[in-house]
């Protein structure tokens, strides 16, 4: 499979098809030495491919390249300039991405990959398959497009291929119906028997040695001008150095790629790994596949990644190490040293011919070439092309253009039938997989919503952004719903299970009763300043007491309180004073010895109930502290004002079950103070609820012997 597949995602990629077989050569040999997972099947891979794509696309796209015919107003294409600046610039591209995986290798960034959650990974698969059977369907129809790139090119490119629909080439057409229908039963059927079977029929190399085969055999290149995949040179190409000027262009491209890359690689070595019962190192996954990639750059390879459907054969038929591997690894170096050469007659899409005023005559010349672009006439009508008497071809210059008959001619069906489309074919069966996961709409509608948006947002951002900017929103999105779960988290009383030390949600647990006089709260989530103050509204909220509203009625009260004192003590030093000049002869000083000893005296600190306001029917709060794993400046701001207005109105406030971590934390923002002690921590809200019972007990029975 790595030799079909390498030669389509190749030109998927927008590169000459021989850089496919580098690309499953070079890499994985190299994965052999250092990768950890012994079912993955690493090389190219169509969403990494397209992905590239977009890239050679944007950057170096074909209408720079165009030349013009010996000086006339008529430009073609230079596809080996084009080509060979498209290799350089990829891989460039690819050394960065193996350095980009190997540095967060190293710096055990591993984990990175957690932020690309499995419904965000399977939207954007999903979406870059839809990409990618886009991009394909201009070889289906046979038909001509211009290049797209940046947000809604999809689209664009959509459009454009409907406009064009008029124009189909019919054979290329069925050619890529009946190459898509025989691929996918094969498939099928290897899926089905695959018991029985001792290894899966390789379709997609049949298919491509057939429509070879055809080509040579009937000999179209020299006889009738079809363009096919052309010369693949024989031999490994030496070292090549990258080119920096393109590290600033690519340079966020390459970490999407980099991280979308090793997503899909550790994802299914997992899968694999826990089916057989063995681990995979995550930080050695990273720098294996950016090894790969790096070292692969320097030898004209693009970026690769794993294969699911390589990867599942390979398991099915009991490749269990890379030794599968390196065979086919070796496999692909004896096609590119010996064997590359007999695919150059590989159907590709045609050309037209462009002008009829630059073209050779025939003079028995068994291969009708234009001198100036050394171009193969194809025989269209555009360009005014006849039937040479001699030999057959078509050829420009004489201004006649094809009858009717011509064009039914077997030689010019021929021609048709065998254009371009069986690579196209491979592609997008292969992609059937993918279009799958359009399945995990039902799944994820009945078991997480959220991830069900996750999953919508991505697939609509990737289609309507591209590849690249799409990951970065989806990936923004996936941590907002982190941020809007933390801040909605589900807030609870906890009751107690009689003849336990279990303490559960109220509303959910029956049996689960309060303890008398003490609310238990706890939330689902931990405390930081995006949640902070609806932690604390909630816990005001649960305790069943309006807490501000009760402070805020004795601030007033003790506002009155001290009003009427000062009018009192005004009122009092007057009849004091009233009583000193009626009473009293000169010389005697009268002593108010009551009066000073209340002076000497601390008065008592108003009361709820000495004030006359309505006192909560519960004595102490316990903050269940055990799902919290961090807090912040802002949560410690919240909890000391959580401490004084429950202190306002006569309530005790505990923290249970707070790791060690978090006691450090809050120590290093000065949380603890005379009134805020270590005292008021427990290990366990159990622990929490015997203290506060135990010394509610204690006072109970040290008042009824005061009396």
């Amino acid at each position: 499979m790595h030799l079909p597949q390498g030669l389509a995602y190749a030109l998927l990629a927008g590169l000459p098809p021989v850089t496919g077989l580098y690309s499953s050569f070079y890499p994985v040999f190299l994965y052999f030495f250092f990768g950890t997972s012994r079912h993955n099947s690493v090389g190219p891979f169509a969403v990494i491919s397209v992905m590239i794509g977009s890239v050679t696309d944007s950057l170096v796209p074909s209408e720079d390249f165009l030349e013009s015919v010996n000086s006339t107003n008529v430009t073609m294409v230079n596809e080996a300039r084009r080509d060979a600046a498209r290799v350089e610039l990829v891989a460039t591209l690819t050394i960065l991405v193996g350095v980009f995986q190997v540095a967060l290798g190293f710096l055990q960034f591993g984990f990175v990959v957690t932020y690309l959650s499995d419904p965000l990974v399977r939207g954007y698969t999903t979406a870059a398959s839809v990409h990618v059977l886009i991009s394909q369907l201009k070889y289906v129809f046979g038909i001509s497009l211009g290049e797209h790139s940046g947000p809604l090119s999809l689209f664009t490119t959509f459009i454009e291929i409907c406009q064009k629909l008029p124009k189909t080439n019919v054979g290329t057409l069925v050619t890529a119906i009946i190459a898509m229908v025989a691929i996918f039963i094969v498939k099928e059927l290897n899926h089905k028997f695959s018991a029985k079977l001792p290894m899966p029929i390789p379709i997609e190399l049949i298919t491509i040695i057939v429509s070879t085969g055809i080509s040579y055999g009937v000999n179209l290149n020299s006889k009738f001008g079809i363009s096919v995949v052309g010369h693949i040179p024989s031999g490994l190409k030496p070292p090549m150095a990258p080119n920096i000027k393109y590290f600033g262009q690519v340079v966020g491209n390459a970490f999407a790629i980099a991280v979308v890359g090793y997503a899909i690689c550790i994802s299914l070595g997992k899968i694999f790994a826990l089916k057989h019962g063995y681990k995979v190192d995550s930080n050695q996954e990273l720098i294996a596949l950016g090894l790969s990639n790096f070292l692969g750059g320097f030898f004209q390879c693009f970026a690769i990644s794993c294969s699911m459907s390589r990867s599942l054969v390979q398991e099915s038929t009991g490749g269990n190490s890379q030794v599968a591997g390196v065979i086919a690894s070796l496999v692909i170096l004896v096609t590119i040293l010996k064997i590359g050469e007999l695919f150059r007659d590989l159907p590709k899409p045609s050309v037209p011919c462009l002008s009829q005023s630059h073209a050779e005559t025939c003079q028995q010349s068994p291969v009708p070439w234009h001198v100036s672009v050394g171009m193969p006439c194809l025989g269209l009508d555009v360009a005014g092309c006849s039937s040479c008497s001699t030999c057959g071809a078509w050829h420009c210059g004489s201004g006649a253009r094809i009858s009717p008959r011509d064009r039914s001619s077997p030689s010019f069906q021929l021609q048709e039938f065998l254009s371009q489309a069986i690579l196209a074919a491979i592609i997008i069966v292969n992609l059937k997989g993918m279009f799958k996961q359009f399945a995990d709409f039902r799944t994820l509608w009945k078991s997480n919503r959220v991830d069900l948006m996750v999953w919508i947002v991505t697939f609509v951002a990737t289609l309507l952004l591209n590849l690249d900017l799409g990951l970065g929103v989806s990936v923004a999105f996936a941590l907002l719903t982190v941020v809007f779960q933390t801040q909605l988290p589900h807030y609870s009383i906890l009751g107690h299970i009689s003849d336990t030390d279990i303490y559960r949600d109220t509303v959910e647990y029956k049996q689960a009763q309060e303890v008398p006089g003490v609310k238990i709260f706890r939330s689902s989530s931990t405390i930081y300043f995006a949640n902070a103050e609806l932690y604390s509204e909630a816990l005001k909220k649960k305790s069943g007491t309006n807490v501000d509203r009760l402070i805020e009625k004795k601030k007033k009260a003790l506002k009155k309180l001290k009003k009427r004192q000062k009018q009192a003590e005004k009122e009092k030093a007057k009849r004091q004073k009233d009583a000193e000049n009626e009473c009293n002869g000169p010389g005697i000083a009268v002593i108010d010895l009551g009066q000073e000893a209340a002076e000497g005296s601390t008065p008592a600190e108003p009361t709820l109930r000495s004030l006359g306001l309505p006192v909560p029917d519960f004595h102490t709060v316990i903050l269940d502290f055990s799902p919290v794993n961090f807090v912040d400046t802002v949560s410690i701001k919240i909890l000391k004002n959580i401490f004084r207005d429950f202190r306002e109105i006569e309530v005790d406030v505990f923290i249970a079950g707070c790791p060690v971590s978090v006691i450090a934390q809050l120590e290093r923002g000065n949380f603890f103070s005379q009134t805020i002690t270590k005292h008021h921590f427990f290990a366990s809200v159990h622990d929490a609820v015997v203290h506060v019972t135990g010394q509610r007990e204690e006072a109970l029975v040290c008042s009824s012997t005061k009396m």
